[in-house]
């Protein structure tokens, strides 16, 4: 098809169930030569994409890196990529949250992994805490332990 702004461009139209019951999604490319398979195919690469770029923002710090040179950047990109492959692994715990009604039901979010790995971390500092408390030393000895002056 052509459109006047933006030149010659593919059009499919993808349904999710057969009986076609659902609302389309409508896919618009400049790949002119792909045919619809490879499209959609593409296309469906983009839910674990958008999820990767979030945590590559809000979780490795992404956003607010200050990186001088391009082996730091490949570096801290290489790190990020491993700390997600790590929280994918990682056992889900916390809470239930909402889900866009595309997103995966069956699968727990970063956000719930990330929650799950903080709660175990936090556990033994808690019993440390604990323990010095129950040996009779104050807040501010304790502190000192934690965060030495």
């Amino acid at each position: 098809m052509r459109l006047k702004k933006y030149g010659r461009k593919r059009l499919v139209i993808v349904h999710e169930q057969a009986d076609l019951s659902d609302p389309p999604r409508v896919l618009l490319t400049d790949a002119l030569t792909w045919g619809s398979g490879r499209i959609i195919n593409t296309w469906s690469y983009r839910w674990p994409i958008e999820v990767f770029h979030e945590f590559c923002k809000q979780v490795a710090g992404f956003e607010a890196a200050q990186l001088r040179n391009e082996e730091a950047v490949k570096r801290h990109f290489c790190l990020s990529c491993v700390a997600q492959s790590l929280l994918q692994q990682a056992p889900a715990f916390g809470q239930t949250s909402q889900r866009l009604s595309f997103a995966d039901d069956t699968q727990p979010t970063i956000g719930q992994k990330h929650y799950g790995l903080m709660r175990e971390a936090f556990e033994p500092l808690l019993h440390l805490i604990k323990a010095y408390f129950d040996q009779g030393r104050s807040v501010a000895e304790v502190l000192e332990v934690l965060m030495p002056a």
